[in-house]
């Protein structure tokens, strides 16, 4: 039986830096992270190198990577889509709750 091979996952320099940008706007690392789908200490990494001034957008050849308006603006909405569909299931799961417990109060109901 051979072991698959683990890839690594690799993210775009607008992804890294809209993650960034969300955590000095506030947000918690452990929440944005959760929200995007990355790993905490991924993000913890890329907002200690932008501190530092080395999250720049070099790509491996050393050479810096232009990112369009476009697609900061493509990020940004990504990141807001995928707040969204979770502050939707917080809501959804809160509904749920209270349905249930209105049911509870309800003569008749037998569980």
């Amino acid at each position: 039986m051979t072991a698959a091979k683990q890839v690594r996952a690799q993210y775009t320099q607008e992804f890294k830096l809209e993650a960034v940008r969300q955590v000095k706007a506030g947000q918690a690392i452990a929440v944005v992270a959760k929200v995007l789908g990355i790993p905490k200490a991924s993000l913890s990494n890329w907002v200690r190198l932008a501190a530092k001034g080395k999250l720049d957008g070099g790509d491996v050849t050393g050479k810096a990577v232009k990112v369009t308006p476009e697609q900061m603006e493509i990020a940004r909405l990504r990141a807001e889509v995928a707040r969204l569909r979770m502050e939707r299931d917080i809501a959804k799961k809160a509904a749920a709750y209270f349905a249930q417990d209105t049911l509870r109060g309800t003569p008749g109901y037998t569980k």
